[in-house]
């Protein structure tokens, strides 16, 4: 049976050392209870590390312990915690993925530790690892685990889900070793962030770090596609619904109500500087100044998780904390009421559900974080259907939980006002807001996630299966090179820049090869062939190049033909008096752009961004499609986005109608077509339904088949050839004989 396999840095239980006994406990952690029981019914495995350093003569205790409940153990060592996940993941990779880039330190020893840990998690997932496993890496703890991965089981399915924000390309580049991190992660045949921002800043960065490009949210790199998708986490949702109904619970919320603190304001976060606790701190304070009024009405419940707080910038913040609280309750208490109630400390489940059934106002405001998972809690617990989320427009959860109050966690007066409006809201409005966001936190549990998350795994196996289906250099190759020595009379079109050459900075520096040329000229020697290069370039520079070959020219997408030894012949009826109209709009764009440049041919103009900043010529390509659409439709002109080019042609010009006015004049039993953009699609739309349509490159296409680049391109077409004349000589040599 095949299995999920989680990989995860931390294990989802807790294993303690008591009286010389190592004892496991389940772990209260999302991702824990989302997969449920799964894990140890034998439907999934999850490996990760124990949480303490094991001996190494106690580690196969450890490990019988774990795999009870289907768990395998990654062992590190205390310098390899301190270097992997003390060091780069917590020194570098929080700190820059929440925006505070001024407290990472980027120390190569960090990297060191990253890689081996990282490796170290690949040798034991390959280890345990069944043919048929799918496998889901989860989090920043083990961004280049899938691509290390993909190296040694590169036939199976593996889902990456990062669990904090993924930053803008501006932030994430001043990483050293961004390249290496974005690879790794690309290993994955589906990623997943909370919200469709972090999908963004991810596609934004791997296309500009990589060779990877894109199209709507999936990444297409060498033959393979990797889907980018948005799957915002939930919680247990009934487990939080059902606390307050237990019996401790209960207590604890009338013991909360007898204290007579007024209404209650709670915050409940985990020390931590992306969690803008001082700010809110400071929110508070404002109010009281502001609003005397409020003062012994209501109380701060403040509940700060310890964490980390050795680190110097955890310290300071614990102790500017500390300072702050003083101060205020110092100033504001009065015999009977405190201001702030303070607890830096952890609480059980139980206490933090009779904390958000007390109260009125859950106060949600990181600077920066992935989804927030407090904020569903409280919105769950909430059995009444009242209560005020405050909730920061920097939280995931702000994209779904739009009924909250949502604030800028900058601005200290914004959240001040909004508890304000909190506190006065009408109970008809806190029900009319709860329930639309508790029915939404029901729907979309972590159960859902983790199935949804799961489900799109499949889909993208089917789409890897799809590609190596279609990819020529497989067992397809073989089908093709059969029919082709099968075959009398053939027909082969193949473009030009980008399936017979790679691109340049410059067009006119992407001159034909000798090796290219002798290619054509092995192609052209056999009379059953015929072979036809068409192409976008101008008539006369595909005469230059092709003209002393025994070969077919189209150019400029078909406004122009050339049979062998023959002169040019134009299309009839074509005219170019649109040209100057839309040329002096084209020259407005490359004014302003750097890097671009117009070509002028015949009958077409296109506009070239090759040169320019990656995302300019993007944006300046774009405002030229919209803002001439309707002028080029009125001037019978056709728009055509292609690779790095816009490039405007008559209507009539098509390579699709040039190729099949080819066929129409030559009979043939074998027609093989070659393009790599989207002027190409024109001819693989047009061909018979026996024509073999190859598509270089990996994006989505009307083709049957496809290729990574113009090398492999070259080399299918020796391989034909080699092929047909290692059987016309065997053919030979058993006549003689």
């Amino acid at each position: 049976m095949s299995r999920t396999v989680i990989i995860s840095n931390r294990l989802p239980v807790k294993i303690n050392l008591e009286n010389g006994k190592y004892t496991l406990k389940p772990s209260e952690g999302g991702l824990a209870t989302g997969l449920g029981d799964a894990y140890q019914k034998g439907e999934m495995l999850w490996i990760g590390w124990p949480g303490v350093e094991v001996p190494e003569h106690r580690q196969a205790e450890v490990t019988a312990l774990l795999a009870k409940r289907n768990l395998i153990p990654v062992f590190l060592t205390q310098e390899e915690i301190n270097l992997f996940y003390e060091g780069f993941s917590n020194e570098i990779l929080w700190p820059v993925f929440h925006y505070l880039v001024t407290y990472a330190r980027f120390e190569q020893v960090y990297w060191d530790g990253y890689i081996e840990v990282n490796e170290k998690f690949a040798e034991v997932t390959k280890s345990v690892f069944n043919e048929g496993d799918k496998i889901w890496v989860q989090d920043y703890q083990l961004l280049l685990l899938p691509q290390l991965l993909r190296e040694q089981l590169s036939n199976t399915t593996i889902g990456f889900f990062q669990h904090i924000p993924f930053p803008s390309f501006e932030i994430f580049r001043l990483i050293p070793w961004r390249d290496k991190l974005i690879q790794g992660m690309l290993g994955a045949d589906l990623i997943g962030f909370h919200t469709y921002d972090d999908v963004r800043h991810f596609l934004s960065a791997a296309s500009r770090l990589t060779p990877a490009q894109f199209s709507s949210n999936i990444l297409s790199l060498e033959n393979r596609q990797i889907v980018v998708e948005p799957f915002p986490m939930g919680i247990d949702y009934e487990k939080f619904e059902s606390l307050p109904t237990q019996r401790q619970v209960i207590a604890e919320i009338d013991n909360m109500k007898t204290e007579g603190q007024g209404r209650i304001i709670l915050s409940i976060d985990r020390l931590d500087y992306s969690k803008g606790i001082l700010e809110r701190i400071k929110a508070f304070e404002l109010l009281l100044q502001l609003f005397p009024k409020y003062r012994g009405q209501i109380s701060l419940f403040m509940v700060v998780v310890p964490s980390r707080d050795t680190v110097p910038q955890y310290k300071e913040l614990k102790e500017r904390i500390d300072q702050l609280v003083g101060n205020i309750n110092a100033k504001y208490r009065t015999l009977d009421w405190v201001p702030i109630n303070y607890f830096y400390r952890s609480f059980s489940v139980q206490t933090l559900s009779a904390m958000y059934s007390s109260a009125d106002i859950c106060l949600v405001t990181p600077m920066r974080d992935g989804m927030n998972l407090v904020s569903k809690e409280y919105v769950a617990s909430r059995r009444d259907d009242t209560g005020v989320l405050i909730l920061s427009e920097m939280a995931g959860a702000s994209k779904e939980l739009n009924d909250a109050i949502i604030v800028n966690p900058n601005n200290i007066g914004d959240i001040m006002n909004a508890i304000v409006e909190g506190l006065e809201m009408p109970l008809e409005e806190q029900k009319q807001r709860m329930q639309s966001m508790r029915s939404l936190v029901k729907k979309f549990n972590v159960k859902r996630w983790t199935n949804n998350f799961l489900a799109k795994m499949d889909d993208a196996r089917l789409l890897q299966h799809s590609l190596k289906t279609k990819y020529a250099v497989n067992k397809v190759s073989n089908g093709i090179i059969s029919r082709y020595a099968a075959t009398h009379k053939r027909v082969i079109f193949l473009d030009y820049d980008g399936t017979l050459v790679g691109f340049k900075p410059n067009p006119e520096e992407a001159k034909p090869d000798d090796e290219l040329l002798e290619l054509l000229k092995k192609l052209t020697q056999d009379p059953l062939n015929k072979v036809v290069i068409i192409s976008g370039r101008k008539h006369e520079t595909l005469e230059q190049w092709f003209g002393h070959l025994n070969i077919g020219l189209i150019a400029e997408h078909g406004a122009w033909q050339k049979k062998p030894q023959q002169d040019w012949q134009a299309l009839p009826l074509l005219n170019d008096q649109w040209k100057s109209e839309i040329r002096t709009i084209l020259e407005a764009y490359t004014d302003r752009t750097p890097g671009t440049f117009i070509e002028e041919k015949s009958y077409s103009l296109a506009w070239h961004y090759r040169k320019t900043e990656r995302g300019l010529g993007e944006l300046r390509a774009n405002e030229i499609i919209n803002n001439l659409r309707v002028l080029a439709a009125d001037k019978g002109v056709q728009i055509m986005p292609g690779n790095k080019v816009v490039e405007f042609r008559n209507v009539e010009v098509n390579k699709g109608k040039a190729a099949l006015n080819w066929l129409y004049e030559n009979e043939s039993d074998f027609i093989l077509a070659m393009g790599d953009d989207h002027t190409d699609e024109d001819i693989f739309k047009a061909m018979p339904s026996n024509a073999i349509t190859i598509k270089v490159g990996s994006e989505l296409s009307e083709a049957k088949f496809y290729l990574n680049d113009y090398k492999e391109a070259r080399s299918l077409l020796n391989t034909i050839l080699e092929s047909n004349q290692d059987k016309a000589d065997a053919r030979e040599s058993l006549l003689e004989s």
